[in-house]
């Protein structure tokens, strides 16, 4: 074997790792919080971006290999952004055999002439292309909109709630509309985004970029994202750590009347379920098993 040869069969074998691990995290989340069922019709929505268009690629697939049957309608917002390149996605979608529809709608307009210029637009383009979206999944008769954050996202939106917002409040991986008439979903709640880009670039989507608009990127989420990537670099495992906090809340050890009651708190004679450990040894992992743990972790992300 030549190396190009062994090169190439290294790079297969590394996609296909990845292609396993997004796959795997997709379903994942979709199975953890039943996001879509037996019956639905999906709308895809579709910006032309990595996240979307990597999301697109695997519910495709699921739809071919899941025990339950759904349909798939991808839809894209045409926000009438100057040199925008309408014949993109329906020439990709086409191709594929994929159902679709282009929405044509000037937000664009709206918001240059809402927004005073050099000011971010992203907040107010996001509301309206929402509701859009909502209107155009009612008209549809879809049952779920999925969307395509990911985990990366689900982290930055915490700290920017935290920092911003003074609220420990993140993107669900599931969750219901203002009007209560719409589902929306995440299927890459649990992916990351360095696996999407990796995946988007291998594929060689055809990507539309986000700043036709001419709009200042949205600096507080790029200063959160830095952040997050610097801990990740001095700190390998961070970012999965802070990833399964979300969904291991203890609300006794936080500061909220509202989801705990520390008016009717009393103390007992028996243990107290998440009581205060202050009394109790410190359990610490032998080294054996730490480092058997460590182990366990490099075979897990290399899955």
């Amino acid at each position: 074997m030549n190396q190009l040869s062994s090169v190439k069969q290294k790079s297969i074998s590394s996609f296909n790792k990845l292609q396993k691990r997004i796959r795997h995290n997709t379903g994942k989340a979709i199975a953890d919080f039943n996001m879509i069922e037996d019956g639905d019709k999906v709308m895809v929505c579709l910006s032309g971006g990595k996240d979307s268009y990597t999301m697109l690629d695997v519910l495709l697939h699921m739809q071919k290999v899941a025990p339950i049957t759904f349909s798939i309608i991808a839809v894209n917002l045409d926000q009438k952004q100057p040199g925008f390149p309408e014949h993109v996605l329906p020439e990709y979608l086409t191709q594929l055999g994929v159902d679709f529809e282009v929405v044509e709608e000037d937000t664009y307009s709206i918001v240059i002439d809402k927004i005073p210029e050099g000011k971010t637009t992203c907040s107010l383009c996001s509301r309206l292309r929402r509701g859009i979206l909502y209107k155009t999944a009612t008209r549809l008769q879809a049952t779920k909109i999925a969307l395509g954050h990911h985990r990366d996202d689900m982290i930055e939106t915490l700290f920017l709630n935290m920092f911003n917002g003074g609220q420990l409040k993140s993107m669900p991986p599931k969750l219901v509309s203002d009007d209560g008439k719409q589902m929306v979903i995440r299927p890459l709640a649990y992916c990351a985004e360095q696996d999407i880009a990796s995946y988007s670039q291998h594929l060689a989507f055809p990507i539309i970029p986000c700043n036709l608009c001419g709009s200042q990127e949205n600096l507080q989420r790029k200063v959160i994202k830095g952040m997050l990537q610097d801990w990740q670099q001095r700190f390998p495992g961070r970012i999965e750590s802070m990833a399964k906090a979300l969904q291991n809340v203890v609300p006794s050890h936080l500061a909220d009347s509202s989801q705990f009651d520390f008016m009717g708190l009393k103390t007992q004679s028996k243990p107290f379920e998440n009581g205060d450990i202050g009394f109790d040894p410190p359990e610490l992992p032998s080294q054996d098993l730490a480092h058997n743990h460590e182990a366990t972790a490099v075979v897990i992300t290399n899955l």
